[in-house]
């Protein structure tokens, strides 16, 4: 079985008994009927059971290997091979314990639109969120959930779907941020939420652990994430910051963040998602045929449709790039909107994309779109790329914001900002912050969406909540003038820090990430 499209990431033992823990120190004090809707192996039942020896185990799964390996584990258990969507229990639990299955909108393909329409959800849904939206239904009061999912929910637009789940049918009491400790084999970065049905609503703990580069000593994990206050620990050789306090928006408050952040908010003139546009670059969905080492090539497509492609590698912090080597097949007119251009106008590309008409045309979304078989997903505005533009890659440990005026294409895998749109002053304001150490650890506080490794996923999302003072204020225009003497290699990066710490006054202290 394909692991990844089906969504598969069985939970380790200890996370198990962590989740188990948790989820019965807010449990009804009784004999417990517990459901996990896609049980696996059975490892989260296994660990309440060794808690709650007397619980009454449910468990539901697709996979006939899994659901045999569970019933075996767990002999006086009612595990069922069944798909828990199509058939779900029809008596209530006082515990539903699940690590639900991830697969992406992008695998899922029409069904998506269907477990929606179904279970009321909106925006990018994947697997997971129609386990959650089901949950509240399948407890009694008092009822409690223990999920455990990736971390993603927490900030991401498509998270909104977990997120009002849990706020408007359950009442949140631990969160539980567990990043990049690596817990899973798989790259998965997990959280933990335990949640009450038909309790009353009060401050939920809010507790989160991510890699630091500061030294460590050994320690628990998981009772750090319990103290009552921040630590740094190290397990298996990596150090980790451990933040606690409660929840407030889905990010993690203590009276020393809220303070600075009501500083920033005081001093924010817009964000960055207020006043400009953040575009995704180009997405081919095919990128071995439109993106190829085109100089080996007998017969190559017309140069007029093989245009400079800058991707994630040509980007670095204020340096403004060179015309990249690679090209992009870019079959557009160059026009304020999207207009492909007539094949017969260039007969060498036309006989290129012939030989490759078969992969094109299996691309069905294209055609339900009306679109031409030889275009490529995503183009953008064509005419706009001529123009100078902020480009960013869309995953760096660091900000790497610059400016290219070399007119070329921007791949998939960076964002950009039209400079024209907002003008040169805004665009180095916008730069300025980015790029700062402040930048950095507001989207942090923010944000705090890291990968593995610290890498930070630079998205529209989260660029555009990064804060910007009044352009028109004498600390807003000493960033912009730092910031263009960066750009033009002149200029000295602790003393845009210092501009931009002075614009917002939002000095951090020692502890926190």
């Amino acid at each position: 079985m394909d692991r990844k499209r089906h969504g598969l990431h069985y939970t380790p033992p200890a996370l198990a008994a962590f989740v188990a823990e948790r989820a019965l120190a807010a449990a009804p004090r009784r004999p417990l009927r517990v459901l996990d809707p896609a049980c696996g192996d059975g490892e989260l039942l296994a660990a309440v059971a060794a808690l709650a020896p007397d619980a009454e185990l449910t468990g539901y799964d697709l996979d006939e290997r899994a659901v045999a390996a569970a019933s075996a584990r767990l002999p006086r258990a009612a595990i069922a091979h069944k798909d828990f969507l199509e058939s779900p229990p029809p008596e209530r639990f006082d515990l539903v314990v699940t690590n639900p299955p991830y697969v992406r909108t992008q695998l899922l393909g029409e069904r998506a639109a269907e477990l929606a329409k179904r279970f009321g959800l909106r925006g990018r849904v994947d697997l997971a969120h129609p386990f959650v939206a089901v949950a509240p239904s399948l407890l009694d009061d008092g009822g409690v959930l223990a999920l455990l999912c990736s971390n993603r929910f927490l900030s991401t637009r498509a998270g909104e779907n977990v997120r009002r789940v849990l706020t408007e049918e359950l009442s949140v009491r631990e969160v539980f941020d567990l990043g990049d400790t690596k817990l899973f084999s798989a790259a998965v970065l997990p959280a933990v939420v335990v949640a009450v049905k038909g309790a009353a609503r009060g401050d939920a703990r809010y507790a989160t652990a991510y890699t630091t580069d500061s030294p460590a000593p050994e320690g628990d994990l998981f009772a750090a994430l319990l103290a009552d206050s921040d630590s740094m620990m190290s397990l298996q050789g990596k150090a980790f910051a451990v933040s606690v306090g409660v929840m407030r928006d889905w990010r993690l408050s203590t009276p020393e963040r809220d303070s600075r952040f009501e500083r920033i908010a005081q001093r924010t003139w817009r964000t960055v998602g207020e006043v400009a546009k953040i575009r995704v670059g180009i997405k081919t969905t095919a990128d071995s045929v439109f993106i190829a080492d085109w100089s080996s090539m007998q017969d190559p497509p017309e140069a007029a449709l093989l245009r400079p492609l800058l991707n994630h590698t040509d980007l670095r912090a204020w340096t403004p790039p060179a015309a990249p080597a690679t090209r992009v097949l870019y079959p557009y007119l160059d026009r304020p909107t999207r207009q492909p251009v007539d094949l017969a106008d260039h007969p060498r590309a036309a006989a290129y994309l012939e030989r490759h008409r078969d992969r094109l045309e299996g691309r069905a979304y294209l055609r339900r779109a009306g679109r031409e078989w030889f275009e490529i997903w995503v183009p953008q505005r064509p005419s706009a790329w001529r123009e100078p533009k902020i480009v960013f890659p869309d995953i760096s440990p660091e900000p790497r914001f610059t400016i290219d005026r070399t007119g070329s294409i921007v791949n998939g895998d960076c964002y950009w900002i039209s400079v024209p749109e907002i003008g040169e002053d805004l665009a180095h304001l916008i730069l300025g912050v980015a790029n700062s150490a402040f930048g950095l650890r507001h989207y942090d506080d923010v944000c705090g969406n890291r990968l593995y490794a610290g890498r930070r996923r630079w998205t529209t999302h989260y660029v555009g909540r990064l804060p910007l003072p009044d352009p028109q204020s004498p600390a807003a225009r000493g960033v912009i003038a730092t910031a263009r003497a960066l750009m033009a290699g002149d200029g000295n990066q602790d003393g845009l820090d210092a501009a931009v710490e002075q614009a917002f006054h939002a000095q951090w202290g020692a502890g926190g990430r």
